[in-house]
């Protein structure tokens, strides 16, 4: 009987109270709001390595990164298994 009163009187402090704001991760900016900006510093690792490899799938040729510069890429990488 305590353990379920106890239960409720809990259940009931954690409905009342206020939610949390999320802080964690990379905040969505709104821009019409900016009291809300956030500031995301990225270290630059210089530019991408060229890819070794020469087969690849569902192309007639090899691609290579400087062919593909300035184009929106998908990579989904995936091995057989």
């Amino acid at each position: 009987m305590k353990k379920l009163v106890l239960f409720s009187l809990v259940l009931f402090l954690v409905g009342c109270s206020p939610p949390l704001k999320q802080t964690s991760g990379v905040e969505a900016m709104d821009s019409m709001d900016k009291d809300n900006e956030v500031a995301v510093i990225l270290e630059d690792f210089g530019a991408a390595p060229e890819w070794q490899n020469t087969t690849w799938l569902n192309t007639d040729e090899p691609l290579y990164l400087q062919d593909l510069r300035g184009k929106v890429v998908l990579l989904d990488m995936w091995t057989f298994g």
